[in-house]
């Protein structure tokens, strides 16, 4: 049997957790926490063997209980190792963790084999070599999901954001079938690394157009862009492990997929465009609201959103090494804030002086803003020295001006006239290290990519506008978020953040096209 079918291993080990824990679904069963845990960690020793493995022989696949690319299969390589090695130990966490936080909880079995469930179909998903498994995974994600978050389903809230979830999952689901239906029609095979090869060699027919169009509205349903992004921040009802599993796992799926079709992607530069101008905007609307949202989980939630928004970005500009190195850095960020939101209140509460430590003016905030561009541009021109400008895309160019400019927030501080002289040293030495950082882990990503995905194409005319609209957009907010102490206490600021608090009322506004959806008012 060939070794290239062990990463398959692991889903079959959750899959038998499941199992344990359906059956022993009673109150505070002793078996099934336990089998669940073992299960998580043996799939993260398999993930890191399947890492070995490709290090040692090189990206490969196999098939098992399959015919002509059908049934189930496994392609190992530089991007699904890295989500295999992801899933598995962020799954390991969140099962380890949820052992504890439901202990002596009802139908804690019940809860602990959806879990398994969803890990094991997520792990299907990312190894997937054929459409079949592919498609039947991402269902099969979506329904896993779907019994988490009725949990408890005597709560209102959680009822309605399932039902919407369960709304878009479908239509999600509907649109990725009729992808891979095109797919094999196009390319007539439903290998995923034949039709990316043969999408990189051929030109792209409109049926070529249509599999791409399909891909992106099925990735923008699942990662909860603008404007079917209210489900995603009306989850809260559900357990701490399961938000921590849907924001660092589930809802990365999206991004994924487009990573995986990358090639058919580019096949078609009129719908990256619509998911660079999409993600953009997702972002910075993200951002904006996750601002003014005084619960801890609300504004987490819309943190993801406003990331989800940047890796579709990501994609649409075509940085699809930079968009898999973002889902790694924010599953593993993500888990690790809602697994540590329950003491989050504790922890703001013992800082004795809130706010920022100095307020910048405007010319504070100018010459912030200057000089991180400045340490950037230095530090890029360096590694181009180093590794070759040709390297240096300037898709991935604009992507670091714009997330110098959070930086650039924290320099506006140390610049400030109250500020003190070694705050002023740390900003600055926090510009330098988040653009050689950058720099850093964009060289790394490439390479390890190198060969799997495929590299950034020139801009044209399109690319450039867009690009431009990016940095202005996301420059504009900095600035404005940096010198929002100035005009805070504008009565227009009060309104302001009162509309964004509610997101702009976008997600009310879909309550009631869709209709059915409002919970019932009390009497």
């Amino acid at each position: 049997m060939s070794l290239y079918l062990l990463p398959l291993a692991a889903p079959l080990l959750l899959l038998v957790a499941a199992v344990v824990g359906f059956v022993r679904s009673g109150l505070r069963p002793r078996l099934a926490p336990v089998v669940a845990e073992s299960a998580a960690f043996g799939a993260l020793l398999i993930a890191m063997a399947s890492l070995a493995l490709l290090i040692l022989r090189g990206a490969g696949d196999s098939g098992l209980i399959g015919w002509s690319g059908f049934g189930l299969s496994t392609r190992l390589d530089a991007v699904s190792a890295a989500m295999l090695l992801l899933v598995a130990f962020v799954g390991w966490i969140v099962v380890r963790y949820a052992r504890t936080y439901l202990d002596g909880e009802a139908r804690q079995g019940y809860f602990i084999g959806w879990l398994c469930a969803a890990l094991a179909a997520v792990l299907l998903l990312v190894q997937a070599g054929n459409l079949v498994q592919l498609v039947a995974a991402w269902i099969a994600t979506s329904a896993a999901l779907h019994r988490l978050l009725l949990f408890y389903p005597e709560r209102v809230a959680a009822q309605r954001a399932a039902r919407k979830k369960r709304l878009f999952s479908t239509i999600g689901g509907i649109t990725l079938v009729s992808a891979a239906v095109l797919a094999w029609i196009s390319f007539g095979t439903t290998d995923i690394a034949t039709i990316n090869a043969l999408a990189r060699q051929g030109d792209a027919s409109w049926l070529v157009v249509a599999t791409a169009a399909m891909l992106a509205l099925a990735a923008v349903l699942k990662s909860a862009q603008f404007p079917t992004h209210g489900w995603l921040t009306e989850v809260m009802e559900a357990p701490t492990p399961v938000s921590a599993l849907l924001h660092a796992g589930v809802i990365n799926a999206g991004g994924f997929l487009l990573i995986r079709f990358a090639d058919v992607m580019l096949s078609a530069p009129g719908v990256l465009a619509v998911l660079a101008m999409l993600g953009g905007f997702t972002a910075l609307f993200g951002a904006l609201v996750m601002l003014t949202q005084p619960a801890v989980k609300t504004s987490l939630a819309w943190s993801t959103v406003a990331q989800m928004g940047f890796m579709i970005l990501q994609c649409g500009l075509a940085l699809f090494p930079l968009a898999l190195l973002h889902i790694i850095a924010h599953s593993l960020y993500k888990a690790h804030a809602f697994l540590a939101s329950g003491g989050a209140v504790e922890q703001v509460a013992a800082i004795r002086r809130p706010g920022p430590v100095a307020v910048p003016d405007g010319a504070a905030v100018g010459r912030a803003f200057l000089i991180a561009l400045a340490i950037y541009a230095g530090i890029g021109a360096a590694f181009g020295i180093a590794f070759g400008f040709e390297h240096k895309s300037p898709q991935a160019l604009a992507l670091g001006a714009i997330l110098i400019f959070g930086v650039a927030y924290l320099l506006a501080q140390g610049l400030a006239d109250a500020a003190p002289r070694p705050l002023t040293r740390k900003t600055a030495i926090y510009a330098s290290a988040a653009a050689i950082g950058y720099f850093a882990l964009q060289t790394a990503a490439e390479w390890l990519t190198a060969g799997v995905l495929p590299a950034t194409p020139a801009p044209g005319r399109l690319e450039w506008t867009l690009m431009v609209l990016a940095v202005l957009s996301f420059g504009v907010v900095a600035v404005a978020q940096a010198l929002f102490p100035l005009w805070a206490s504008h009565p227009a600021a009060a309104g302001l953040r009162v509309h964004l608090s509610n997101g702009l009322y976008a997600n009310a506004t879909i309550d009631r096209i869709l209709g059915g959806w409002s919970a019932p008012k009390a009497s």
